[in-house]
């Protein structure tokens, strides 16, 4: 699509509503490639008359390829192709050529390639063929593909999961062999042929109430649009376009396919993402539970130091219970991770009035944003993040803290600078306390990453956090 918009643009004098015409045809031609056996080439005449610049190719996956080269780009000039040159200036079919048509100008022409490898034709290989020619008249005259579709459904049916030709009474005429175990699957017990598809696929989804009108206008073959037969027993999607002759509805095709294997295992995935995220909705209500227990039991501790252990376990704790708690609401098993250390931040905060300096409670800021990333990146993340704000605030003494984010190429940096004392002098890692060990530990064997301590500017202390967030 960017290439036929920039071909389109740079070559010729479209308008946005030509070139919307001629997305439109490029989104449904594959169905007229497979229907006749054929690859596909769309021309555009050049602003300046010169010639046909080629700006879209198809290969139909029925038959083997006649193109095996790409010829989008190429410039034909005018006089060398007398079909297309002939499709574009009377606006008529000639040969292979077929003139894309709006408002009475030719905006465009399709090109149909045959394969050269002769085929056993049948009624199946007939009935393709004259779907197709009777496309590429809809096509000429502007009534393929409509514009207008009613849609109830997700997917969409090829050629080759099942076809139905329908006459102008909404009667089945002809029904492929996929087409017809696709209809057994929803229950059919009956002769297809002759049958109103209609009515029939209406009986066979087995619901009450009122009739699906999506289903019924689709399966009558009286609009263009998709819908879903669903029983229970099967899933059968169902494509309908309307056959028109002089604006008339000469019958319809149909277009089924069986995705009762496909719903199955979508429905599997949505029951396992629901159990999962239950899952981890429970493990967050059990660590808030131990940190509520922690926090209970500190308040009973007679030893400032007991007090301080238990009041450090149960931020640990209820850090990772923040990140359970995004994984239980996010729909997949990437985390936003800016929102983790919001909440992180908020539980820190809430310790911060026990360590205040002359009455001054430390200010927590976060700057910046990064992508989602993986639960097995952001559980060590926000541990690592959650003790460097309460080693910031309890043993610095920080009366501003920021957490900044960014992201780039090589992956996150997560830096946490304060205006605290400092590092003290001789400082290394051998010699730090609980809190930057586990912080190392976290970075360096869990999130795969590095850590370094460093005097931030002025004075104060600046932590990095480096990892590669690529999965």
């Amino acid at each position: 699509m960017a290439i036929l918009n920039r071909l389109a643009e740079e070559r010729t004098d479209l308008s946005a509503l030509q070139i919307e015409r001629l997305h439109l045809i490029v989104a449904e031609w594959s169905l007229l490639a497979d229907l006749a056996a054929s690859d596909l080439v769309l021309w555009l005449p050049t602003w300046n008359e010169g010639g046909l610049i080629a700006v879209a190719q198809v290969r139909a996956t029925t038959a083997p390829t006649n193109m095996p080269d790409d010829v989008v780009g190429t410039f034909v000039a005018k006089g060398r192709s007398p079909h297309l040159d002939q499709a574009a200036a009377f606006g008529r079919i000639t040969g292979v050529a077929y003139p894309v048509n709006l408002e009475g100008e030719v905006i465009g022409i399709v090109e149909r390639h045959s394969s050269p490898t002769r085929r056993v034709t049948g009624q199946l290989e007939d009935i393709y063929l004259q779907t197709a020619d009777d496309l590429f008249s809809m096509l000429v005259s502007g009534d393929f593909p409509s514009s207008e579709i009613v849609t109830g459904a997700s997917g969409s049916p090829r050629v080759g999961d099942g076809l139905i030709r329908l006459d102008e009474q909404g009667a089945v005429i002809y029904a492929s062999p996929n087409a017809v175990s696709a209809m057994r699957r929803l229950g059919l017990a009956t002769e297809l042929i002759g049958a109103d598809l209609c009515a029939l696929l209406i009986k066979l989804s087995h619901k009450h109430g009122p009739v699906d009108e999506a289903l019924a206008q689709v399966a009558s073959g009286q609009v263009a649009g998709r819908a879903d037969v669903d029983n229970g027993t099967a899933t059968v999607l169902v494509r309908g376009i309307p056959i028109l002759e002089g604006g008339i509805r000469q019958g319809a095709i149909v277009l089924v396919r069986d995705a009762t294997e496909i719903r199955r295992r979508e429905r599997a995935l949505m029951s396992k993402d629901a159990t999962i995220r239950e899952i981890h909705h429970r493990v967050k209500n059990n660590l808030q539970t131990v940190a509520a227990l922690l926090r209970l039991q500190g308040r009973r501790a007679q030893s400032e130091e007991t007090r301080e252990a238990l009041a450090e376990a149960q931020l640990r704790v209820a850090s990772i219970a923040v990140v359970h708690e995004s994984l239980s609401k996010a729909g997949s098993e990437d985390v936003p991770f800016e929102e983790v250390v919001d909440r992180v931040i908020s539980l820190v905060r809430d310790l911060a009035p026990a360590y205040a300096v002359a009455g001054v409670t430390a200010v927590i800021e976060r700057e910046g944003e990064c992508s989602a990333l993986a639960e097995e990146l952001v559980t060590p993340l926000a541990m690592a993040v959650s003790e460097l704000l309460q080693n910031a605030v309890e043993h610095a003494k920080a009366a501003r803290i920021r957490v900044v984010i960014s992201e780039g190429a090589g992956g996150i940096t997560i830096d946490v600078v304060d205006d605290g004392s400092g590092l003290p002098e001789g400082f290394t890692m051998e010699s730090a306390g609980l809190g930057l060990q586990i912080v190392e530990s976290l970075v360096q064997n869990e999130a795969r990453g590095n850590f370094r301590l460093m005097p931030s500017d002025g004075h104060g202390t600046a932590a990095r956090i480096e990892v590669r967030a690529g999965k």
